[in-house]
């Protein structure tokens, strides 16, 4: 009984070591890209049902090397990273010091307010930044029937 006792108390400080341990890899080059936000939450405010919502987020790499984005997704169907059938990051890489746009879009025929996550996943400093965007979409505008007078 005393075996199973300290098998078991062993088990489960092995497992509790685990799941201490810190899985996100942080780039600890010194001379590593690193990206910095214009904003890292975009509010579009109160927008019409259907209108644009394509949105840009921009970002500028502050650090010694070449900045690549690797993917942009969205947290949800509701939001794409892909306008236009392209990805909306760029695909070439971003140069210490360069400034561009990472594109969101968010499906404006959803109705009401909204709080997304998009991720982005690099070679900076910081391997995975998780960014914002929110607002409302207004109700479609009620249509009369054509044949009301």
């Amino acid at each position: 009984m005393k075996k199973f006792f300290a098998a078991f108390a062993l088990l489960a400080f092995v497992n509790l070591s685990l799941l201490a341990q810190d899985n996100s890899a942080v780039n600890t080059d010194p001379n590593a890209p690193e990206m910095k936000f214009e904003q890292e939450v975009l509010d579009y405010g109160t927008v019409k049902f259907d209108a644009n919502g394509v949105r840009e987020f921009k970002v500028k790499n502050v650090g010694k090397a070449p900045l690549t984005i690797s993917n942009v997704q969205g947290q949800c169907g509701c939001t794409s990273t892909t306008i236009d059938g392209k990805p909306g990051w760029p695909q070439e890489p971003i140069l210490p010091g360069k400034t561009a746009s990472i594109r969101v879009k968010y499906d404006t025929k959803r109705v009401g307010p909204f709080e997304k996550n998009v991720t982005i996943t690099s070679n900076s400093k910081e391997p995975s930044k998780v960014v914002k965007i929110k607002g409302v979409v207004e109700a479609a505008p009620i249509t009369p029937p054509a044949d009301a007078k």
